[in-house]
């Protein structure tokens, strides 16, 4: 099995962050992992994007041209990466902001709308990890309990006592990813 994603969006929205805790996850499970980000120098409102591979054998090489999967959160980064979908990928992405949604037929496409539901969970910040529950639930490559141990691994200690509200906002992703 291997898998190639891209996760793409403003920059603040968790993008890397998401794609970190994905590698780290894939760790956990022994696999075969490549995280690379790809951002501008803003950082905070830029472009951001960050391509994950996680393989059962050795991963040749970190760039990619084309996708298994394309988690898209920004209208420019749906404009950039939709055509990147290989046909009989998948392609999740949150509407909100999306003001030409994705129109192919060869790809399955999947919605989750985390910036509705984060403001609804009274945490903007758990956006990525309502994103990340969506893609779980729509492609289960790695257990929850190894994405509990990435989170762990990629957030500072400090921050640890926000490890429950993250679960949940995983779980609210897998419970409210839409197939279209």
């Amino acid at each position: 099995m291997t898998e190639e994603l891209i996760i793409a969006g403003f920059g603040g929205q968790g993008v890397l962050s998401m794609g970190k805790i994905l590698a780290y996850s894939g760790i956990m499970q022994d696999q075969e992992v490549s995280w690379m980000p790809s951002y501008g120098p803003e950082m905070r409102g830029g472009t951001a994007n960050v391509t994950v591979i996680i393989s059962d054998d050795r991963i040749s090489s970190p760039v990619l041209t084309e996708f298994d999967t394309a988690i898209i959160l920004n209208q420019q980064s749906m404009d950039k990466f939709e055509e990147s979908v290989k046909p009989g990928g998948v392609l999740l992405y949150d509407p909100n902001g999306i003001s030409k949604h994705p129109t192919r037929k060869d790809i399955t496409i999947h919605s989750i709308e985390g910036a509705s539901l984060a403001a609804e969970m009274g945490n903007t910040k758990i956006f990525n990890m309502i994103i990340l529950g969506a893609y779980l639930e729509v492609k289960p490559l790695v257990k929850l309990e190894n994405v509990i141990l990435g989170l762990k691994k990629s957030l500072p200690e400090r921050y640890h006592k926000l490890i429950p509200l993250n679960e949940e906002a995983i779980h609210k992703g897998m419970d409210n990813v839409k197939n279209l």
